[in-house]
């Protein structure tokens, strides 16, 4: 335009990006409500509940900070579906090539070696005995874990341990973690105290006590557990989850359906991902 100055077309330019960013937030959250109430539908929805203000703002902060990070912690009961929710919604963005943009940490792998005191009971059933717990928050190296997540929100790159299950022991620096835009973290004490406060997004899996015992049973045998040793586990998970892991459910923005399949888990993850995608080109 003929006689405007440089500072009338910064601001001009400004406006538009304003405008458009706007416009891009309300198609999402738009678009969002309509994947969610189309799920809500189903025999078996994905979302339970869900926080509609932490959505909003979750959208308008990707939208306006495109360098924020944003860390998301999951729980659940043992064998509740934390980690197949997480593969399948990791599946869903490696299908997109958005490998590089998240990275995930699992409770799972910060459990504190305890090899030596298998060996010297010299089963599990006998380990039980003796009082250890794989299902109490001391088990877990909580403290490392936090100050992984931590370094990974601050941007530097961390190397998680590894844990083998039929062994008890606790392989360090095993896994190197990249510091990416999205964190997903996931396991039993993600949203007890010793981590909650970190997370910008609390996720809770229910599944019910029939499903959880199946599942639960199911998996001890590929780790080694059986009879009476899989049993006296077994009590102790569920009553240490009344303790530590079902009150964690109050803390969180979203609750998540435990009986979904993981089909669908994909299905639902990618056309979230295919709507904030096609918005954001388009006002781009």
């Amino acid at each position: 335009m003929a006689g405007e100055s440089t500072i009338e077309r910064i601001n001009i330019n400004s406006e538009e990006l304003q405008r458009n960013e706007s416009l891009a937030i309300f198609k999402i959250v738009d678009g969002l409500k309509e994947i969610l109430e189309e799920d809500r539908q189903q025999k078996q929805p994905l979302f339970l509940s869900l926080n509609d203000k932490l959505l909003i703002n979750l959208v308008k902060e990707h939208i306006e900070n495109k360098q924020r990070q944003c860390l998301i912690g999951i729980t659940g009961e043992s064998a509740s579906g934390k980690t197949t929710l997480v593969n399948y919604v990791s599946k869903a963005l490696r299908k997109k090539l958005f490998s590089e943009s998240y990275t995930s940490l699992c409770c799972d792998d910060y459990y504190k070696d305890t090899s030596d005191e298998l060996k010297k009971a010299g089963s599990y059933e006998e380990l039980y005995k003796t009082g250890f717990s794989f299902d109490k928050p001391d088990a877990i190296n909580l403290e490392l874990m936090r100050a992984h997540l931590i370094s990974l929100k601050h941007g530097c790159g961390v190397n998680a341990p590894e844990y083998d299950f039929v062994t008890c022991e606790s392989i360090p620096n095993r896994a190197y973690k990249n510091p990416t835009r999205t964190i997903l973290a996931e396991g039993l004490y993600v949203l007890g105290e010793e981590l909650v406060d970190l997370f910008d997004v609390k996720v809770y899996v229910f599944t019910p006590y029939e499903k959880i015992r199946e599942r639960w049973f199911a998996r001890a045998i590929s780790r080694g557990k059986t009879g009476s040793a899989a049993e006296h586990q077994f009590e102790d998970v569920n009553s240490t989850a009344q303790i530590y892991i079902r009150p964690t459910m109050k803390n969180a923005d979203i609750v998540i359906n435990g009986l979904a399949s993981a089909e669908y888990i994909e299905e639902i993850t990618t056309k979230i991902i295919n709507l904030v995608n096609d918005v954001i080109n388009f006002y781009r």
